[in-house]
């Protein structure tokens, strides 16, 4: 199946499925020399894995990584990184009366459309069970920026249902203020309103979404490849390939389209013989190319569709019927996405870092 590969020279192919043996990735273009052990990676494994708390699914899964290749003596050897994250705690048999059935918001018709044929335990390849390695090679790249350029990427929860976080300067908050609570917003007032709002979609057996913010500082100016490579491109790819991604913005989004030119536009100055913007209104890019400033983008995340209420579907032949889906699953994504989120923009930014090492003379 192709699709499996993203990025050019910082590049990653993802394998696996839900209820299969295990998850794989290779990383294709880290430098030699740069320290790496699994211990990099568990951290934020362990902010994406399942059963982490009361708001997310309780299937319990260690997702224990394995580096099986491109690393000796602690450090990379410029070779291809080989990461696998094998599954312990898929109940497939919860997925037996849908083998035939269409889940409402799923990928179970349009896998049969393409295919012909689909893997229906706990939704197969479509499932978010894939991201795991993505974190992994995402904590890869992580640590490749933080090396040459000290660079950080940070999500958080900033709206869930109607609850949206008070949040003045995304570039400010730390990873210890997402952390303090179990949905991850720095906003502690507003966090204890949204955990409450996940707990009746729970009891409700109803689902809710919400938005993540993610934040990178410390990225140079000049990163972004035009035309069609533009940073934002990339990123907005690299958002979208993640389950439950309807919508992604960055800097003042869809908001520019109530302003005035005058009112949209970042004035420039010089700082200190570092020519920046008095303000973010551009999100830390222009013309698709990074401006020095943070990076700020935010995606819309849609309540999961797996429920065990009963909804109206039909089966393959198109007879309606009706179905619940009785597997695990997390009542609000938004709690375990930032993890998801900063791993594709990791990746984006490391692939970008190493192609504008080739830009200039």
């Amino acid at each position: 199946m192709a699709g499996n590969t993203f990025g050019q020279i910082f590049r990653i192919t993802t394998a696996g499925e839900s209820h299969g043996r295990a998850n794989t990735v290779i990383i294709d273009g880290v430098p030699a020399g740069l320290p790496l052990s699994e211990d990099d990676l568990i951290p934020d494994l362990e902010r994406r894995r399942p059963g982490q708390s009361k708001v997310t699914t309780q299937r319990k899964e260690a997702d224990s990584p394995e580096i099986l290749s491109g690393v000796f003596e602690g450090k990379t050897t410029g070779t291809s990184i080989a990461i696998i994250i094998r599954n312990q705690d898929q109940r497939s048999h919860d997925y037996g009366n849908i083998a035939q059935l269409y889940r409402p918001g799923h990928a179970d018709y349009t896998f049969d459309a393409k295919y012909g044929f689909r893997d229906y335990r706990g939704g197969g390849r479509s499932s978010a069970r894939e991201t795991n390695v993505r974190v992994a090679a995402g904590a890869v790249a992580k640590k490749l920026l933080k090396h040459t350029h000290d660079i950080s990427i940070l999500g958080y929860v900033k709206q869930i249902g109607h609850i949206t976080a008070d949040i003045p300067n995304p570039e400010l908050v730390t990873l210890e203020q997402t952390e303090a609570n179990i949905v991850r917003c720095p906003d502690s007032q507003k966090a204890d309103e949204m955990i409450a709002l996940i707990e009746q979609m729970r009891r409700e057996e109803d689902s809710i979404g919400g938005i993540s913010e993610l934040v990178a500082t410390n990225v140079p100016a000049g990163w972004g490849e035009p035309v069609f490579d533009k940073l934002k491109a990339d990123l907005g790819k690299a958002m979208f390939t993640l389950p439950a991604v309807t919508g992604v913005e960055y800097g003042e989004g869809f908001g520019v389209a109530i302003l005035k030119g005058s009112q949209n536009n970042d004035i420039f100055v010089n700082n200190n013989d570092t020519i920046t913007t008095t303000t973010n209104r551009h999100g830390g890019m222009l013309g698709g190319i990074s401006s020095g400033l943070p990076i700020v983008l935010r995606c819309a995340i849609k309540p999961t569709s797996s429920l065990s209420k009963a909804q109206p579907t039909v089966d393959q032949q198109g007879t309606p019927s009706e179905i619940q889906t009785k597997g695990r699953h997390d009542p609000c994504l938004l709690p375990r996405f930032a993890p998801m989120g900063e791993a594709m923009f990791a990746i984006v930014l490391a692939d970008h870092m190493l192609r504008q090492r080739a830009a200039r003379l």
